[in-house]
């Protein structure tokens, strides 16, 4: 009888391992994942009816839990980077914010148009990556990030940690939701550029969420995501992470 085959235990990722390569090397390793990247996002959205979980139009429960107990209290002026549908936007406008919302995706953007328009609010909405058009230097009082961030490359990760830092005011709140162990593909960083893929999202352990904000923000809440029930008022799935953050007095 054979032994049972023993999966080696992933690699723990330190945040500034890819921080120290010049532009050259980052514009490189972006070529790299570029096609099976860009390919991804610009058809994403095309069908609204396709099987995903968060093609809904109703809140992260997390967000909605946070701003009912107080912490996170409007109005203030939010991003939200990833906004795809706009679902997180427009209820963040809803609630008083002035809300900031950007994509890669044109049609996630045009969805998030028509969702604003029947739910009466405003939404400032760009197409692209916060890194080519960040917001002002301490301009916003909440960044909110659901499922941008297990899709972003390793070489990217230090930087849009200290991007969100810089755009936030004092004491302002950073929301993030991202995969768990086993939600995500499971790969290694090194994994992601052997396959010039990252493999439908990276996962995060606890451990590694704390390393990579925690230099820069203190950590109010780490939880995993409540599972919702079809037919809730707000979205919330097994697996994944859902962590608030407060910018240090120190930034």
């Amino acid at each position: 009888m054979s032994e049972p085959t023993v999966t080696p235990p992933r690699a723990p990722r330190l945040r500034d391992r890819y921080a120290c390569l010049d532009d050259a090397q980052h514009r490189a390793l972006d070529a790299r994942l570029a096609a099976a990247e860009d390919a991804r996002w610009q058809g994403f959205y095309a069908d609204r009816t396709r099987a995903r979980p968060f093609f809904v139009e109703t809140p992260d429960e997390n967000l909605v839990d946070w701003l009912q107990r107080g912490l996170i209290a409007p109005p203030g002026r939010a991003l939200d980077v990833g906004c795809g549908n706009g679902r997180n936007a427009v209820w963040l406008a809803g609630q008083g914010f002035e809300v900031h919302g950007v994509d890669l995706s044109a049609q996630a953007l045009d969805w998030a148009g028509e969702l604003a328009r029947q739910r009466g609010v405003a939404l400032a909405l760009q197409q692209g990556s916060v890194f080519d058009r960040a917001p002002a230097p301490a301009s916003l009082d909440l960044a909110y990030d659901s499922g941008c961030f297990h899709h972003l490359a390793p070489h990217r990760r230090a930087a849009y940690v200290t991007l969100l830092a810089r755009v936030l005011r004092p004491g302002g709140r950073l929301g993030l939701v991202c995969f768990g162990p086993g939600a995500g593909c499971g790969w290694d960083d090194d994994e992601v550029y052997r396959r010039g893929s990252l493999g439908g999202g990276l996962d995060y352990t606890e451990a590694e969420l704390l390393a990579f904000w925690g230099r820069d923000f203190e950590i109010v809440e780490l939880r995993r995501m409540r599972a919702m029930s079809d037919g809730d008022e707000r979205f919330g799935l097994d697996g994944l992470w859902a962590m608030l953050a407060r910018l240090k007095p120190s930034r």
